[in-house]
């Protein structure tokens, strides 16, 4: 039981600093969600985001980050 309440602890802090970072990139004005590439369908009372360009950054970045700390810790 002890090593699944780490893992919660482990996780829990994990998800405040996302929490953070959103906020922090928030804050500095970066156009991710409004990117060209993003689409947004609205209807009459419906909303529908769907962010395509922004996800294939997200992606990119976190490759290259994952990339390089596998290159680092070896």
């Amino acid at each position: 039981m002890n090593d699944l309440g780490r893992i919660l602890i482990g996780l829990g802090l994990l998800l405040v600093v996302c929490g953070a970072l959103v906020l922090v990139v928030g804050k500095m004005g970066l156009p991710l969600g409004r990117l060209p590439g993003d689409f947004a369908w609205r209807g009459k009372h419906t909303t529908v985001y769907f962010p395509l360009a922004t996800s294939i950054l997200l992606s990119v970045v976190l490759s290259l980050v994952f990339w390089a700390l596998s290159k680092w810790g070896k």
